[in-house]
């Protein structure tokens, strides 16, 4: 334990996690805030104001709102599953939930063109009901959805399975429906921790 409070090491570790943060997250944002006042503060409020700005922000507040409504449902129904039920395939769902954080978001990005693109296995029925996904809306909301996904399971399944599973066999056990277990034992014990 003396070992790693030794100052020899305490030091060049601080020093490199400092480095790291300051290249890669201190001084791009530091970059974007002077080269957004550049022209001055009228100039940036002008620029703000505008309707690409606009809808910028509101494509952007749109696709959060919809990954977290949609992540919300999926990721507590896969917690759900994984944590109280046992089932074939439950480890590969629970080694797939972890794909979007080792998959690139280039290739994440690729999947999606290769898929709903004019050469993707869903193009034609996209097309027969018009609907348009690359290059669109949907698509932002997607690659969104797809990001951020693992975070509201991966949180989930350990505080499902500390809790256990008898709650919720008790509550089967006298005839409560999966809805009214759901809603009144389960959730409440996600809400708080």
């Amino acid at each position: 334990m003396q070992l790693f409070q030794s100052k020899k090491i305490k030091w060049p570790l601080v020093l490199i996690a400092w480095g790291f943060m300051i290249i890669l997250l201190i001084l791009p944002i530091a970059l974007v805030i002077t080269q957004a006042f550049s022209t001055g503060f009228s100039h940036y409020l002008t620029v703000l104001a505008s309707p690409n700005t606009l809808h910028a922000i509101n494509l952007t507040i749109a696709a959060t709102v919809v990954s977290v409504f949609v992540n919300l449902i999926i990721g507590v129904s896969a917690a759900w599953i994984i944590a109280f039920h046992d089932f074939p395939g439950k480890r590969l769902l629970n080694t797939l939930i972890d794909l979007p954080f080792s998959v690139s978001p280039v290739i994440a990005g690729l999947i999606f063109i290769l898929t709903f693109s004019r050469t993707g296995w869903f193009y034609p029925v996209l097309q027969s009901l018009n609907i348009q996904i690359i290059f669109a809306p949907p698509a932002i909301f997607l690659a969104t959805i797809f990001v951020t996904f693992p975070f509201v399971a991966r949180e989930l399944i350990p505080v499902l399975e500390a809790r256990g599973r008898e709650e919720e066999q008790t509550a089967a056990f006298l005839g409560a429906n999966l809805k009214d277990i759901f809603m009144q034992i389960t959730f409440p014990a996600i809400k708080t921790p």
